[in-house]
């Protein structure tokens, strides 16, 4: 995807923690601009190897690992940090697998199953098919005064199994604690939107990223900027009210933005934002307001969603 020629540090997986906990000691502490390689375990803490194993038999106390924390240095609580992905790189083998009662269907999971996938350059090997790989990160974030399972999105990020987090995106997060404290894992080497079996191709690997602080620009709920759209991430239990909360910020942000009557912000919104689904499994669903940069720009965005 992108080079990344310039040196850089790397986080082992040995690192890992299972909430985002800001009691938790750092595993790295490193300077804004530099390029940072984070190992990563699959979801499963690498604990399902083969089709033989099924995830009721395995430690479920070890579910969802993210590797760090990282103590970026400059970052402030009420700033934004911004995490730049340069790179993924995944293992050969990933797994997805059935849970009875999990899912959108789950009263329909008669079993608990586990395929593995091969990953074949840009192919995910899955029965006796192929689809194109689709880089993702599940769970990323940054410490949070709730003490976060990494299993659980919110405010901070988390499992928020969003699509559009992969190669090339910035996200904002909110800083809650200096240094953020922050870490990623759950990896994913193609996901639909929806994750609605409760998991999708579940990997290791390892993510290339660089921070950067900015302040004062605390964002209410996470943000993602692609090449050409901003996104604002939510999760709720009630995934009406996430729809309605990202409606309102990405109105709000239009209306700051465009210096424009809420009324023609909310008109504008209901032209060219679109409303979609992250993920619908966890009992906390995440969802996203896409905005086109073309009448937002990622600044504006912050600044009319800071707390």
């Amino acid at each position: 995807m992108i080079g990344c020629e310039r040196p850089k540090i790397v986080v082992r997986n040995d690192f890992t923690f299972f909430s985002f906990d800001p009691k938790l000691p750092p595993a790295a502490e490193v300077e804004q601009g530099l390029l940072v390689e984070i190992e990563t375990k699959d979801c499963f803490s690498n604990q399902i190897t083969e089709e033989e194993q099924l995830v009721t038999e395995i430690d479920f106390s070890r579910i969802n690992p993210a590797t760090g924390p990282i103590f970026v240095k400059g970052a402030k609580k009420g700033d934004a940090l911004a995490v730049r992905i340069y790179r993924i790189d995944l293992k050969e083998q990933g797994a997805i697998v059935t849970i009875p009662k999990e899912g959108i269907l789950g009263d329909k999971v008669r079993q608990a199953k586990t395929v593995i996938c091969n990953v074949d350059q840009d192919k995910v090997k899955f029965l006796n098919l192929s689809l194109p790989v689709r880089k993702m990160i599940g769970v990323i974030g940054v410490a949070t005064p709730e003490n976060t399972p990494t299993g659980t999105p919110g405010r901070h990020g988390g499992n928020m199994d969003t699509t559009v987090i992969t190669e090339g995106a910035t996200v904002y997060f909110p800083v809650s604690y200096d240094g953020a404290l922050f870490g990623l894992g759950d990896l994913h080497a193609v996901m639909g939107d929806g994750e609605i079996c409760v998991a999708a191709c579940e990997i290791a690997g390892s993510v290339t990223v660089e921070f950067k602080s900015i302040s004062a620009m605390s964002p209410s709920w996470p943000c993602v900027e692609t090449k050409d759209w901003l996104y604002i991430i939510v999760s709720d239990e009630d995934i009406n009210k996430a729809f309605y909360v990202a409606t309102d910020l990405a109105v709000k942000s239009l209306e700051h933005a465009l210096q424009i009557d809420w009324h023609d912000a909310y008109m504008l919104a209901s032209l060219a934002m679109d409303l979609e689904i992250c993920q619908l499994v966890d009992p906390r669903k995440t969802v996203r307001a896409k905005l086109p940069k073309s009448l937002i720009s990622a600044e504006k965005l912050l600044e009319a969603i800071s707390e």
